[in-house]
C-alpha cells in the first residue's frame, strides 16, 4: 500500500518514511483527530510521543496499515 504523505517525502538517502501525524492519520482514513486519538488510547492504533513533555503523538506508517488490515470495514 503506497501512502501519498510519506512517499513524496522519501529521499534516496532515507529510506524510512516519516512519522505520521494525528491529523495525518485522520486525513489518510477520513475520520476526525478525535476518533484517531481515540483508537490510540484504546490500544487500537499504536503511537509513540515525542517532543518537550512527551506531548506530541506520531504513528509509524507500519503502525497505520497494522490498524487498516484490523479494521477493514472502511480500508
Amino acid at each position: 500500500m503506497t501512502n501519498p504523505i510519506w512517499t513524496a517525502a522519501m529521499t534516496k538517502s532515507n529510506k524510512t518514511p516519516p512519522l505520521l501525524t494525528v491529523r495525518d492519520i485522520a486525513r489518510l482514513d477520513n475520520v476526525s483527530e478525535k476518533t484517531v486519538r481515540r483508537a490510540i488510547a484504546s490500544g487500537d492504533l499504536e503511537a509513540i510521543r515525542i517532543g518537550p513533555g512527551k506531548r506530541l503523538l506520531r504513528i509509524h506508517p507500519e503502525a497505520h496499515a497494522a490498524y487498516r488490515r484490523a479494521h477493514r470495514s472502511w480500508a
